[in-house]
């Protein structure tokens, strides 16, 4: 199973193409679930009520299985489905390519639209900083102040990040650990520590 996935490391926003009169503009956004990417949408129709059209593909999930293009009135095929066709080029998952165009009284035909809505994707994508993204879990840790200094000493060697800390009757630590580590950080912890401590799996 893989243990990450291409993404976007910030949004772009305002990438401009201009084609017979009719202006493109691009927006890109990294999303984790249907509804950011609603949350998304909703503030592009408001920041362009005046638009034409709302033409958007994204992808989900680590391998990009959940997934949408919409056309939304250009002719089926012609705007989602090119933009669509652009994120998979680049491999990018978990993100949201929307392109609004105001008409500018020319039409440009089925080809016509297809190459520009594609291009006009491509064009927002090069700005964009592609990343590679690990995929993690959250796990509390919950054991007695005796063993506090062993557990910084593995938190350390494994390299993990500490999400949370609460030091109340015991110590309790919520940490990020890597798929790829997961295994060694088990292995690690309950060698070590057997019963005197509980691991909790907080977030998949």
């Amino acid at each position: 199973m893989p243990c990450d996935y291409q993404t976007i490391k910030e949004k772009v926003e305002n990438v401009l193409l201009k084609e017979k009169g009719s202006r493109f503009i691009g927006y890109l956004y990294q999303v984790e679930n249907e509804g950011e990417i609603k949350k998304r949408l909703d503030d592009i129709y408001a920041l362009h009520p005046k638009a034409t059209h709302h033409c958007y593909a994204y992808r989900l999930g680590l391998n990009g299985g959940n997934y949408r293009a919409n056309d939304d009135g250009e002719p089926s095929g012609t705007a989602g489905l090119p933009i669509y066709n652009q994120l998979l080029s680049v491999g990018v998952t978990n993100v949201l390519l929307i392109i609004v165009r105001y008409f500018g009284g020319t039409k440009l035909g089925t080809g016509g639209l297809v190459k520009t809505y594609r291009e006009s994707a491509q064009l927002v994508l090069e700005q964009a900083e592609i990343i590679t993204k690990e995929l993690t879990e959250l796990y509390q840790l919950e054991f007695d102040y005796s063993h506090q200094a062993q557990v910084t000493m593995l938190i350390k060697k494994l390299n993990l990040e500490i999400k949370f800390s609460e030091f109340t009757d015991k110590c309790r630590l919520t940490l990020i650990v890597p798929m790829r580590k997961k295994e060694d950080f088990f292995e690690k912890f309950d060698s070590l520590f057997a019963q005197n401590f509980v691991i909790q799996n907080k977030v998949s």
